[in-house]
């Protein structure tokens, strides 16, 4: 293979780093009717009265909508297939406001002072209501959040909007008190997640015009195209054949534009006015109502025998989904379902969950999407039972991890361990940290003092039996292939792995595969890119589309030189007859399949997940932290990873390096705050802290490489994976380095300080 397994260049990288206008607020017309939402104050309230007339005589407003203006069909903002795990929970507009932020009103005029004019000149008279803001008090509240009669769960997920549920269940395994009664060591602690924003460059944005048939074109930032005609086609009661969706260049995802948080604005606005529109979010916007990560509250209890072999364990998860369902079911099954899998010698398990309503902001997907709170609190646990044990905690999972071959436990995305070199990952991950010289800590001459922590994940590869993959492969007059995508590229480089996969079976030059973006009337369908489906399931479809192309282009080729296929050759370039007596060019066989041809030289294939094969990946981090002010500075951070074939290794390293950078932001960093009435306190970059390359350290990725049998050239996924493990890390590196324990993120300094000062008073009494 020339080009899998190898770091090429990305296909857009010129046009990014030049500035070309790629994105979507880059295409919109200069005519856009300019569209603002007026939001709610209150956390819960009830909209007694709004006045609009005043509003309206501002001069170049176009159009002001209220909840009288819009359908009266709910619908979930999730992008998923259908039907959704998520609840049919929202309308475009509702009488009932559910938490500060909400959308009151939308308003759509030529100028953006005009818009802000009318925004100021609305008046609404509110009833204010009872709210919920605490998750714990929300199950069975009598405040209830979706008291309406037309909610509606098309899942059996366990919901129940009259108990504030949006999702419910239990699973497990064996006999667990039994088997807990023959453990010799037993932990049993809560942990606590916040919500976190995405915080992607581009914020949500999103226009839409009407077509020269009428049809409703809507261009977004999105993750879901399809999903996103679907969604508005509902919501708009136009019906899905009445919209197209069209995806420019995304500046960035990582889950939140899996969630159609504007799309349906301008949407509405273009089909009352029958104008093109344009929403863009600021950042306060993006802060305070988009789809961050769900809040979770994950109690474990997990119980090993005397040689350490982990027998039982028992997980259950709170999560809040806010005001709305989107990705609320989903998101909670991963929370045991990647963490669990993890250990094969369990005997007993149990995984239970409650997802509920509140009064906050929705929450949504988030990369690592609920495996990520999940694996803070088990691999947490592990740890302390390590300690518990008097035991190295890189030795007990070693003891316990899955090895391929074995039955996974509590997993359902595939039966066993199809590919697997977790093992491989830990043994390289405590070489390249030096971990037996460094745990658990050092002291430094300078008085401050080093600690070292491990975790381990898994994640998956696409929804198995859920998510289709689909591509299109046509050769060109000129020789050249067009690779026709459904699939998101946000910036991951999918476009080129795609190629790249292309590339090596027609045995052609990656420049002379050109992919194109998604348009939802002429791109194959798929799901879209979410789940760590692309490589895996879309990449699947590649390499039908482009085997199936292959054997056409031969069999064109044979057929010119008046031969069967099985008398000639390919090279990628030309057809040739074994005995070299003649030959045609790849340009002449395009020219010959535009006329008198009754086979098209146009391949479309989609493709399946029969099974969703994890990655795996083994974090170590190694910290510094100051006694006196308990500032964290992170030296070191190894990642070693299994996602199967690297298609393009470059890649890969960069969506590591990422994945790792936010773990260690959601670890340290990022605190979401409320204030008493329910308000987003962290409303700009200003005070919500992201991690700069300055608080990072030195991040060092490496692979051992699988071979998934079910893969495009043996690849799994790893998009998601390299969030999972730098919390847990880097929790049990600060407690080795202090000898204080956190069990609630973010870490930060002062939390640091006055444990250690906490700790020292309660050593002096003892």
């Amino acid at each position: 293979m020339k080009y899998v397994n190898s770091g090429v260049r990305k296909k857009d990288a010129e046009a990014l780093v030049t500035g070309q206008p790629v994105y979507t607020d880059d295409l919109a017309p200069k005519d856009c009717l300019i569209v603002k939402l007026l939001r709610s104050p209150h956390a819960h309230a009830l909209i007694e009265e709004i006045k609009t007339d005043a509003a309206m005589k501002v001069p170049g407003i176009a159009c002001i909508l209220t909840y009288k203006d819009v359908p009266q069909d709910r619908f979930t903002m999730a992008g998923q297939t259908y039907p959704e795990f998520s609840p049919y929970d929202r309308l475009i507009l509702d009488q009932r406001v559910r938490f500060v932020g909400d959308a009151v009103a939308i308003v759509a005029g030529e100028t953006e002072a005009a818009v802000d004019k009318a925004l100021k000149i609305i008046k609404v008279k509110y009833q204010v209501l009872d709210a919920i803001l605490d998750f714990h008090d929300a199950k069975d509240n009598k405040i209830l959040i979706h008291p309406e009669d037309n909610w509606e769960s098309r899942f059996p997920v366990g919901a129940d909007n009259k108990r504030n549920l949006c999702a419910s269940s239990e699973e497990g395994m064996g006999n667990l008190e039994e088997t807990f009664a023959k453990c010799k060591y037993v932990v049993e602690k809560t942990y606590h997640t916040k919500a976190n924003q995405q915080a992607m460059m581009e914020t949500f944005r999103s226009y839409t015009y009407l077509e020269h048939f009428g049809r409703l074109v809507i261009v977004s930032s999105t993750q879901v195209p399809f999903h996103v005609r679907r969604i508005l086609g509902r919501a708009l009661g136009i019906g899905a054949s009445k919209v197209r969706v069209i995806k420019p260049r995304i500046g960035g995802g990582f889950g939140a534009k899996q969630t159609l948080v504007t799309e349906v604005y301008p949407a509405i606005v273009t089909i009352k006015t029958g104008r093109p529109a344009k929403l863009v979010y600021t950042r306060y916007e993006s802060q305070i109502c988009s789809s961050p990560r769900h809040e979770m509250e994950v109690k474990v209890k997990v119980g090993a025998d005397e040689e350490g072999k982990i027998l039982a364990i028992d997980l259950f998860t709170l999560s809040n989904t806010g005001a709305f369902g989107e990705h609320g079911p989903t998101t909670v099954a991963l929370s045991g379902h990647k963490s669990i899998g993890l250990y094969r010698n369990t005997e007993a398990y149990r995984f239970g969950y409650d997802v509920v309503y509140t009064n906050r902001m929705a929450a949504g997907a988030y990369r690592g999407y609920g495996a990520t709170q999940g694996i803070f609190a088990l691999e947490s646990a592990v740890s302390e039972l390590a300690e518990k044990m008097g035991m190295d905690p890189t030795l007990i999972r070693e003891k316990n991890m899955i090895r391929e071959g074995d039955p996974f436990i509590a997993y359902d995305g595939s039966p066993t361990a199809t590919s697997c070199t977790l093992d491989q990952c830990m043994e390289r991950a405590k070489e390249m940290i030096g971990w037996d010289e460094k745990y658990p800590r050092k002291e430094l001459p300078n008085g401050k003092v080093r600690g070292v922590g491990v975790a381990m994940a898994m994640q998956g590869s696409a929804i198995f039996k859920v998510d289709v993959g689909g591509a299109t492969l046509k050769l060109n007059e000129d020789g050249s292939y067009t690779l026709g995508l459904g699939a998101t590229d946000m910036g991951t480089g999918c476009d080129t792995i795609l190629s790249q996969m292309a590339a090596d079976i027609l045995e052609t030059d990656l420049d002379n595969v050109i992919p194109f973006g998604v348009d939802t009337d002429i791109s194959p369908y798929d799901s879209g890119s979410y789940a760590s489906a692309t490589t895996y399931i879309t990449g699947k479809a590649v390499a039908k589309a482009a085997e199936n192309l292959k054997e056409k282009v031969i069999k064109m080729g044979a057929s010119m030189l008046e031969a069967e296929p099985d008398e000639v050759t390919f090279n990628g370039k030309c057809v040739e007859k074994k005995d070299q007596s003649a030959k045609v060019t790849l340009p002449e066989i395009g020219v010959r399949g535009t006329f008198g041809n009754n086979d098209a030289l146009q391949v479309t294939e989609n493709c399946g997940a029969e099974i969703s094969p994890p990655p795996y990946m083994v974090g170590i981090a190694e910290v510094e932290i100051d006694k006196e002010t308990g500032s964290v500075e992170l030296i070191d951070y190894v990642a070693v990873v299994d996602c199967g074939t690297p298609i393009n290794p470059n890649l890969a390293r960069v969506q590591t390096e990422g994945g790792i950078a936010q773990g260690i932001g959601m670890a340290l960093f990022e605190d979401i705050q409320y204030t008493e009435k329910g308000a987003m306190a962290n409303n700009s970059l200003m005070q919500y802290k992201i991690p700069t390359r300055m608080d990072i350290g030195k991040i060092r990725v490496d692979f051992e490489s699988s071979y998934e049998e079910s893969g495009p050239f043996g690849a799994k996924s790893i998009g998601e994976l390299v969030i999972d493990t730098p919390c847990p890390a880097l929790a049990e590196a600060i407690y080795n380095a202090t000898g204080v324990r956190f069990r609630e993120l973010p870490i930060t300094p002062e939390k640091i300080a006055m444990g250690i000062l906490k700790k020292k008073g309660t050593d002096e009494n003892s």
